[in-house]
């Protein structure tokens, strides 16, 4: 197995075995504050989440090949993303909206809300089963 992580001081996105070895870098270009990362192994899919001047949640091959931006529009601090492998469905929360959105994994359309707060300040999002887990600061 593989662990994908971001490099906030260096906004690179890396990976590497689980022990270590093998540590390279997929995506180098074109990134301004990555945050998180979430793979679906089956599909080959890598997604971010990236706050800088131009906030974005991203979509790659997990070689880091044939990136494209999903979301653009409406997002502001996306912290954490998570997929919802049964339904294919990608979520991520944001700090400053004070949101947790989906859309469809595939095409990035579908988007909607799915819980919006007030002054939360959203850090972490993950999905499992029927349930959606969230964390905040």
């Amino acid at each position: 197995g593989n662990i994908y992580w971001t490099d906030h001081g260096f906004n690179l996105i890396e990976v590497a075995r689980l022990n270590g070895s093998f540590r390279y870098v997929i995506i180098s270009q074109g990134l301004d504050q990555p945050r998180s990362v979430a793979v679906h192994p089956e599909k080959g899919y890598l997604f971010w989440t990236e706050w800088g001047q131009t906030p974005c949640i991203g979509k790659a091959h997990l070689d880091g090949s044939e990136k494209v931006v999903l979301v653009s529009l409406g997002i502001a601090w996306p912290n954490g993303i998570s997929i919802d492998y049964e339904e294919n469905k990608l979520y991520w929360c944001d700090a400053r909206t004070d949101k947790i959105e989906r859309i469809d994994l595939e095409s990035g359309g579908n988007r909607e809300i799915v819980l919006s707060g007030s002054n939360v300040d959203m850090f972490s999002v993950a999905v499992f089963g029927a349930y959606i887990y969230w964390s905040d600061r």
